[in-house]
């Protein structure tokens, strides 16, 4: 009988990506199978995300659950990867010690070894370092799960952000070789994938060798993606505005297969914040780029991050990002106030700005971007869109759900599956507020 494995994911596509390739590796190395039920697994790992205050203590929490599990049923074997785990280290044990793997984003291909270790005398397996790129050469075929597939194409982070774990965690930017990406994703179209998310903590600073030692650009990465049969839409997150560079803003020009839809955050409208958190870019430079893209891509949705209350942040600061987000009419945005994060330059900058005036802040941030997500929705209605056809409809009987390129639901009606997995070009009737749905419209989108 197959040993059943539980994975926990917090946190970002990045950790997604990742926990799925663990699924596989473990699924290939000791045939191991999925179970959404931590209670009967015989494997249970927790990928944690640092990012985010008190991120730390989220795992602990869970590793307090797990361990009634664990006293149950003592051969259970417990593993935390990921940030937390290359933050904590050997600390993790010691303030958990039934925890038996402790193993950060880079090492993660390691897994069949820890598991296979001698487990005497209560000595947690712990690997934590960072051998670059190694892990995806011992990484098995992705499975593929649906028509859609994440692609991490490298790892790390070089612009160490002064509000920034990633560089300590997942080490400096490494690239993975361009054949090798290229070879991932043809595998994925094969079996049936028709549109691939490329993944990075800066995704847009991709350098990967070519088998002769050249540098292949990400701009010139995707447009060879572009040619792998059987691949249709290509996304990518998440990037900075460094690298958004002129080559990239051409691919956007003469590649219709890279979506119109733009993740690239800013993180503050303000020169003075964006200093603090050496960012290296202005707002200025940032609406140039934008302005640049539009240029080429008028029907392209914007969507960015953003830290609220960052260290000194003043109400004028706070006002000039809520201008540069009118400008843009940025479409989403994943917006936090700012935590300290332990070892960062910007967790010893004074910070006096009361915790009421930041929720204020950061609720009318929130408010502002909805309004501009209705509106970018309503926009649609009237056009054609092109969409990914992923599923049956849960809301409504004969309908299948399909996806745009800006990421909108669309419902329409449907008879059988025989859409599914397949483009479709449709006519947005109108939007559907989804405490309110209307069931006469014959298609229409969802927020």
């Amino acid at each position: 009988m197959a040993k059943k494995l539980y994975i926990e994911t917090q946190g970002c596509q990045m950790n997604e990506y990742d926990s799925s390739r663990m699924a596989d590796l473990l699924g290939d190395s000791h045939g191991m199978e999925l179970t959404s039920n931590p209670e009967e697994a015989d494997v249970l790992l927790l990928n944690t995300c640092s990012i985010r205050e008190k991120a730390q203590e989220k795992v602990f929490s869970e590793l307090g659950r797990w361990r009634k599990l664990k006293e149950a049923r003592p051969d259970i074997v417990i593993g935390v990867g990921g940030c937390v785990a290359s933050q904590e280290g050997e600390g993790i044990q010691k303030r958990a010690p039934y925890v038996d793997l402790v193993f950060g984003p880079q090492t993660l291909h390691r897994l069949p070894k820890m598991l296979d270790a001698p487990k005497g005398n209560k000595i947690t397996v712990v690997d934590v370092s960072f051998p670059e790129i190694e892990k995806f050469d011992y990484l098995p075929e992705p499975r593929v799960d649906g028509f859609k597939a994440y692609v991490s194409i490298m790892e790390g982070c070089s612009k160490y952000c002064t509000f920034c774990v990633v560089p300590y965690t997942r080490g400096e930017e490494v690239s993975r070789p361009f054949d090798d990406v290229i070879a991932e994703i043809a595998v994925l179209a094969s079996k049936g994938v028709r549109e691939v998310t490329l993944l990075g903590q800066n995704v847009n600073g991709y350098r990967g060798p070519h088998h002769d030692d050249t540098i292949c650009s990400f701009a010139e990465l995707l447009r060879h993606v572009a040619e792998i049969p059987g691949i249709d839409r290509i996304r990518y997150t998440t990037s900075h505005p460094l690298e958004f560079n002129d080559d990239l803003i051409a691919v956007y020009a003469d590649t219709p297969k890279l979506v119109s839809h733009l993740h690239l955050p800013v993180q503050s409208g303000a020169n003075a914040v964006l200093a603090g958190m050496k960012r290296n870019h202005t707002a200025a430079d940032y609406l140039e780029r934008i302005r640049k893209l539009k240029s080429v891509r008028p029907d392209i949705f914007i969507s960015s991050d953003f830290i609220i209350g960052f260290p000194g942040e003043t109400d004028r600061d706070f006002e000039e990002t809520m201008d540069l987000i009118a400008e843009v009419g940025f479409d989403h945005s994943y917006s936090f106030i700012y935590s300290k994060r332990p070892g960062t330059p910007a967790a010893e900058m004074p910070d006096d700005t009361p915790d009421d005036v930041k929720k204020v802040r950061l609720q009318i941030l929130k408010d502002r971007i909805t309004q501009h997500t209705g509106r970018l929705t309503e926009s649609l209605v009237g056009t054609r869109q092109r969409v990914l056809v992923e599923k049956k409809s849960e809301r409504f009987d004969n309908h299948l759900v399909g996806v745009t390129e800006h990421n909108r639901l669309v419902h329409f009606p449907w008879p059988d599956d025989s859409l599914l997995g397949r483009f479709a070009d449709l006519d947005i009737a109108g939007t559907i507020n989804i405490n309110a749905l209307r069931a006469d419209a014959p298609v229409w989108t969802e927020n």
